[in-house]
């Protein structure tokens, strides 16, 4: 042992492939190389089918079933990993820890939150029962979650997303392991959330000087929270260096790609140029929501939950108006007023002149086609046992009566609108990128030829290279089709990619509204500047 200067973590010449029905062995890492000091972060950067989180559960040994280590060495403090479940289960949560992406998936839903952070105790520390209780608490605490033995009897579904990363942070961090991987570990929060929870994973990381392996399509998030970058495309290094010296100066065409699609980085004034100026609001606006209250009642202990208080906002005919605020400010309750989905308490909504109060069964109906909403995800949206044909196909079967040939002509076009190839047709979603799978989303909200799209978080979920070819395509989309945009996202740079005019709501209230370039440039309201503060990736950025 040489003490600090041996890696933690130390990969040579990793090659990892899966095995596919038909029994053949498909190479997805080729030969990836890296090392990471104590006390360092790595990031892993790359698009979806890059390589980045089968090389990260390789080190943790939670590859696939059908997966296999073909070549290559991997030490972990020191130690050679033979790949046995023995060994994994000795070194896993004790020398190394997962922050996994989502939350929801990895919490046990039927377990107590204590119980759940106290398991990785139980298997690696001999500790009395009151002990092991203290040390939960202690975890608990430790990240910031208030009223520790209230939420350590608490289930998963009683806490936010923040908190439930948090839980996962919580049972990462309880035995101080020397290797932390975090995989995605923000990419569902809200950007004030999600700096709060990677300023804590690097708080905590300090702390003990432990070595982080970040997981991320998010070059942002890279680029403000680590000190080496390595870059993969096709599970093929492009580059590899000081995160420094990759954004102030890439050598690959992959990475300056990257760069220039990361929605983040373009915050130079006056960006972006192809945005007009001015609005013009004369025409009949394309949606008008006029004092919009509601609340939802719980039990009677309860009192009401006011989810909208006197909410106003237009969005101008032909043009993107934008939605903006943490979870629970309000977004999802007045899209789904918009929808006709949720009657308000009080207030009114106006879809091109029509008022949606009375309005009920076929006319509410005909009303639908002229305003379509994008799911966030698409996994969830879309009828797993449908083809991407059928997918498409279907609002035409129930609005349109056309012959069989010209539906599926118009799939078809459709289809290449989204930026897809013909070959995915007969796919079911479980045989599509995530990336594909919102294109398809995209695709069946078009094809009735709307009016309005309403989009909910329509490009959270996406690579920034496919979401920025989606956001392209959804302003050329505009352009051509006159087509006017709801968009809500938490995502500010990229509503200031996109949007014309924006509301920030916050606890159900409009906070500020404006052209977007006047309410970036010159936020007037503290939780606006709170929010434009925590967009990443302007550190080093500005640095470079």
């Amino acid at each position: 042992m040489t003490g600090s200067v041996e890696p933690v973590l130390d990969i040579q010449n990793l090659s990892v492939s899966y095995r596919h029905r038909a029994g053949l062995w498909q190479p997805v890492v080729h030969d990836v190389s890296f090392q990471i000091q104590p006390g360092q972060v790595l990031a892993l950067v790359g698009e979806s089918g890059s390589g980045k989180s089968t090389t990260a559960h390789a080190v943790i040994g939670l590859l696939a079933g059908n997966a296999r280590i073909d070549t290559g060495r991997i030490h972990l403090a020191g130690e050679l990993l033979t790949g046995s479940e023995r060994q994994y289960q000795s070194v896993r949560g004790n020398v190394v820890s997962l922050i996994p992406q989502d939350p929801v998936s990895s919490l046990n839903p039927v377990q107590t939150i204590g119980d759940q952070v106290g398991e990785v105790l139980r298997l690696h520390r001999r500790l009395t029962r009151k002990e092991r209780t203290q040390r939960v608490l202690d975890a608990l605490d430790r990240v910031g979650i208030s009223r520790p033995a209230l939420r350590a009897r608490q289930y998963p579904h009683e806490l936010s997303g923040g908190m439930r990363q948090r839980v996962l942070i919580a049972i990462a961090l309880a035995l101080k392991p020397a290797l932390i991987i975090a995989d995605e570990p923000t990419s569902a929060l809200d950007v004030t959330v999600q700096r709060r929870i990677l300023d804590l994973i690097d708080e905590l990381r300090r702390e003990s000087n432990t070595a982080g392996l970040m997981v991320t399509h998010d070059l942002a998030v890279a680029s403000d929270r680590s000190d080496q970058i390595v870059v993969l495309q096709n599970g093929r290094i492009q580059e590899s260096g000081p995160t420094s010296d990759i954004l102030s100066a890439p050598q690959s065409a992959y990475t300056r790609r990257l760069l220039h699609d990361a929605p983040s980085f373009a915050f130079e004034p006056g960006y972006p140029p192809q945005r007009a100026a001015a609005v013009e609001l004369a025409s009949t606006p394309a949606v008008e929501v006029r004092s919009l209250r509601h609340a939802f009642r719980g039990s009677r202990r309860d009192r009401a939950f006011q989810a909208l208080n006197d909410v106003s906002f237009t969005v101008p005919s032909g043009r993107t108006h934008a939605l903006v605020g943490e979870s629970g400010s309000g977004k999802t309750t007045s899209i789904r007023a918009v929808m006709g989905l949720l009657r308000p308490d009080a207030g009114d909504v106006q879809i091109e002149g029509q008022c949606l109060k009375g309005i009920r069964g076929e006319d509410l109906r005909q009303l639908r086609r002229k305003i379509q909403l994008v799911y966030q995800n698409p996994f969830s949206s879309l009828d797993p046992h449908q083809t991407v044909f059928q997918i498409i196909e279907e609002p035409l079967l129930n609005f349109e009566k056309i012959p069989s040939a010209e539906r599926k002509a118009r799939v078809e076009q459709m289809l290449a609108r989204v930026g897809l190839l013909p070959n995915l047709l007969e796919r079911t979603p479980a045989a599509l990128s995530g990336g594909q799978r919102q294109r398809v989303a995209i695709a069946r909200a078009l094809i009735l030829n709307p009016r309005i799209l309403v989009l909910d978080e329509a490009v959270s979920a996406l690579d920034v290279t496919v979401q920025a070819q989606i956001l392209t395509l959804l302003q050329e989309l505009q352009q051509t089709l006159g087509l006017s945009y709801l968009f809500i996202s938490h995502d500010l740079a990229v509503i200031r990619r996109i949007a014309d005019t924006v509301t920030v709501l916050r606890e159900g209230q409009v906070v500020e509204q404006g052209l977007v370039e006047e309410v970036f440039q010159n936020p007037q309201h503290p939780y606006t500047q709170e929010l434009i503060n925590a967009i990443p990736g302007r550190k080093q950025h500005h640095h470079a």
